[in-house]
């Protein structure tokens, strides 16, 4: 092995040692407020709770069967949608507080607070995902997935999450304090209902129609659908995976230069 090659695999060895412990470091953070847990792991929950047991009756007619089997795929959605305000706020309080300059000058992968992150929110989203799918059960919802399926399904949300953590801590960069953080995801908030999560796009009005067909959690939500509960997903699994990679990848790289930037 040659001198350069060990020095590399020193340095991703640090990096990925670096990593875990910003991942401590948040989800101990996550432990002391756990009225920000609340609010965004178990808050789509109860909006999943609200939308079928006071408006289920009337939006049956547009999942054309149970309509918790219609909803709960689209509000599996809305735990990485929720999530982008908890790390926008997080990355912006360690602004605000001066926590991120001091990083930057300690001996450590200038990336790992970053990633520590987005580590984070995936492991938050996991277990949030678990208590809506058993809660969704416990409710009547009976999907026909097989285990590569849900396997599948859980890829996808874990990849969504992905995505969109990176898109947060750019925003959590640029936001000055922690209540413009806090506002900055809200239009990504606002996406999983202006799509096909709730009802069908074919009962929208024309403009929101088109919208929601052409906007990411549309064909994300027709291929979560699909694998749970075999409706076709036809091209929407191609474009879910091609969104996911867009934003993701400009998620990173903006979030990379806005830190570098700052430094």
């Amino acid at each position: 092995m040659t001198t350069q090659t060990k020095t590399q695999t020193q340095s991703a060895s640090y990096a990925f040692a670096d990593t875990m412990t910003m991942l401590r470091r948040n989800l101990l953070h996550a432990k002391r407020y756990p009225s920000m847990v609340f609010s965004i792991i178990i808050m789509p929950t109860v909006l999943m709770l609200i939308f079928n047991f006071v408006f289920g009756g009337a939006l049956e007619k547009s999942s054309g069967g149970n309509y918790i089997d219609y909803l709960a795929p689209g509000m599996m959605l809305m735990l990485p949608a929720y999530m982008t305000v908890s790390v926008a706020v997080s990355i912006a309080g360690d602004a605000s507080k001066g926590i991120v300059n001091r990083f930057r000058v300690m001996s450590i992968s200038r990336s790992s607070m970053l990633t520590g992150q987005v580590l984070g929110s995936l492991l938050q989203a996991v277990g949030g995902i678990a208590v809506m799918t058993g809660v969704a059960l416990l409710i009547g919802f009976r999907p026909n997935a097989d285990a590569f399926e849900w396997i599948a399904a859980l890829g996808l949300l874990v990849l969504v999450t992905f995505a969109f953590s990176w898109l947060a801590i750019a925003l959590g960069l640029l936001s000055p304090t922690v209540e413009s953080a806090s506002n900055a995801p809200f239009p990504i908030i606002m996406l999983p209902f202006l799509g096909s999560g709730l009802v069908a796009t074919d009962t929208m009005p024309v403009g929101l129609r088109q919208f929601a067909e052409y906007q990411p959690f549309t064909p994300i939500t027709e291929t979560l659908r699909g694998l749970l509960m075999g409706t076709e997903i036809g091209a929407n699994g191609w474009i879910a995976l091609a969104w996911c990679a867009v934003i993701a990848g400009g998620g990173y790289l903006w979030s990379r230069s806005i830190f570098g930037k700052q430094a």
